[in-house]
């Protein structure tokens, strides 16, 4: 079955992580997707293990579903070419900031007048009418103005630190794909592109302040910000005999279930903290030391089997082997080995969702750098004399085939 974005053409002028994360989850949903790299490519290409030079683990798991097409944009005939791409294109992402798209002559006034119906969105690091408008952004550096790493400090040991995954270049990605299908949803019903920014900083403010606004929400402040359960330093996952369990002993039902299980059920009723959620989350720090003390007392297989039981959210700790090992992964299938035409064998990770129609799926391999350059040019219009050309200037780059 087609995907559901099958026949729309994206172009990717996406770099690192954040972009191409994005791009890749349009290429899963069916969209055909055309990454215009540079003359030595995406820097990802030589991020981690790899077989073959330009064709690291990290690209191949952000790069699937997608054709590589090489344009060196600083000379006029590869910056041609692109702009008669765009003609024929229903959505472009890049991951730069404005001023550079402004630079290469690529803004949305000007991509716009030669396509109307274009989807123009950019993601990058902060919205375009602050003081931040011209900054470079990373990860670590939204993560950081964000105060994620004073959180980690506030429950830790006093040390700020980063969060050990990309979890803001991911989380931004989702947020342009879902900006890229809001914004073709609204063209179907128009006819009309439009531009659309997604700012890093200010798309993760929310994950921020959601909960830990609190009472600092109103005006005059019912109280500082922080929500008191996730910043209680007990929030961790609990050691057992032999190892530990992640529980979330939550609602009224829980805690009664987890006194009963405990054959301590009057205690439920006896004790004040237990009385109202308010009064949890006010003794939380509490209540988390009295779970870790009980759970030190079996093992790890014991607890989950009773947390089953009882029907209260628990599940085991992983560590990274063994998340690739897990039952629920294995199961459904998760986790693929493949065959890539020149990278041999590798593990793929499945699409996440599951659609009854126009599911998800991969099509193509993560590409060899310019795999997809006279093909792509070809359905553009060039003959392969024009294309033999502008590989001799170097204005493009055509693979070898195998």
């Amino acid at each position: 079955m087609s995907g559901a974005l099958d026949g729309v053409r994206v172009v990717d002028l996406t770099t690192v992580l954040m972009g191409p994360f994005a791009t890749q989850m349009l290429g899963d949903l069916g969209a055909d997707v055309i990454k215009v790299e540079p003359p030595g490519g995406d820097s990802t290409r030589a991020l981690g293990p790899a077989r073959h030079v330009g064709m690291s683990a990290s690209f191949l798991h952000t790069n699937r579903n997608k054709r590589s097409l090489v344009l060196d944009l600083k000379q006029p005939a590869a910056h041609a070419a692109l702009l008669k791409l765009i003609e024929s294109a229903d959505v472009l992402v890049y991951n730069v900031r404005p001023q550079a798209m402004a630079r290469l002559g690529l803004t949305w006034d000007a991509l716009s007048a030669r396509n109307p119906r274009l989807i123009y969105v950019g993601c990058f690091g902060y919205g375009q009418h602050g003081p931040y408008a011209a900054k470079p952004a990373y990860d670590d550096l939204i993560q950081g103005v964000l105060g994620l790493p004073s959180l980690i400090a506030r429950v830790g040991d006093g040390v700020p630190r980063y969060v050990p995954i990309a979890m803001i270049d991911r989380s931004v990605g989702m947020a342009a794909v879902n900006a890229v299908c809001a914004a073709l949803y609204r063209r179907e019903k128009t006819s009309v592109g439009q531009a659309v920014d997604v700012p890093m900083f200010e798309t993760m403010v929310p994950f921020m302040l959601g909960e830990h606004l609190a009472g600092a929400t109103f005006e005059p402040p019912e109280g500082s910000p922080g929500y008191p359960r996730m910043l209680a330093r007990e929030r961790t996952p609990f050691a057992t005999q032999d190892g530990y369990v992640c529980t979330l002993i939550y609602t009224d039902q829980h805690w009664r279930r987890f006194f009963a299980m405990l054959g301590r059920a009057e205690d439920f009723d006896r004790d004040p903290r237990l009385a109202t959620f308010a009064s949890r989350t006010n003794n939380i720090a509490d209540l988390y030391g009295m779970i870790a003390d009980i759970l030190r007392t079996r093992s790890t297989a014991e607890w989950l089997t009773l947390f089953e039981q009882a029907d209260i959210p628990a599940m085991p700790l992983n560590t990274l082997e063994s998340l690739v090992d897990d039952p629920q992964l294995a199961a459904t299938g998760y986790f693929k080995v493949v065959e890539h035409p020149s990278e041999g064998a590798y593990r793929q990770m499945a699409p996440g969702s599951v659609w009854t129609e126009s599911p998800p799926s991969v099509r193509r391999h993560a590409p060899r750098l310019g795999e997809h350059s006279a093909e792509v040019l070809r359905e553009i219009g060039y003959a392969d004399a024009a294309i033999a050309t502008l590989a001799e200037a170097g204005a493009t780059q055509v693979a070898a085939q195998i």
